[in-house]
């Protein structure tokens, strides 16, 4: 049986574990290639930004690490607001991850699912992602569209 826990600073240890194994297997690297800096700015991050990450767990022992199977995360910021999303408040996911073992057993929509009722009773009106072409599929299922409306630089 999946169980679902929205992650606190007791899961911060499980929380990094999935997200080391999320980004190996999107970039193809080793998960060694994710210690170090990476891994502190992230547990940084984790402990102190405004941000839901849920866990998906084979069985009722949540607190087992080697029980996850995959997790999904929100970030959650503001701007100032404007006419299209007048609280400011939006969200960016990410990390949305599913052991190749538990894939296309609805374990991704189901995480998907409560991280956008939490966004919807924080007053988010704008969540925006980056997408694997695989993802792609649960996101436009889920409503989500390919946008164009913004420009960018990386600095």
């Amino acid at each position: 049986m999946i169980t679902y826990k929205k992650a606190c600073s007791v899961e911060l240890e499980i929380v990094l574990k999935m997200r080391r194994e999320c980004c190996a297997c999107v970039f193809g690297k080793d998960e060694s290639a994710f210690d170090g800096e990476f891994m502190r700015i992230s547990r940084e991050y984790f402990a102190n930004s405004d941000q839901t990450t849920v866990l998906a767990f084979d069985g009722e022992r949540a607190e087992a690490a080697s029980k996850a199977v995959g997790c999904a995360t929100m970030c959650y910021i503001t701007l100032m607001p404007t006419e299209e999303h007048p609280t400011g408040k939006r969200a960016h996911v990410m990390n949305v991850y599913t052991n190749p073992n538990y894939r296309r057993q609805g374990i991704g929509r189901k995480m998907m699912e409560m991280l956008i009722d939490e966004a919807k009773e924080r007053g988010v009106t704008h969540i925006s992602l980056d997408a694997t072409p695989d993802g792609a599929k649960l996101y436009k299922s889920l409503g989500f569209k390919y946008s164009n409306e913004n420009m960018e630089i990386i600095l």
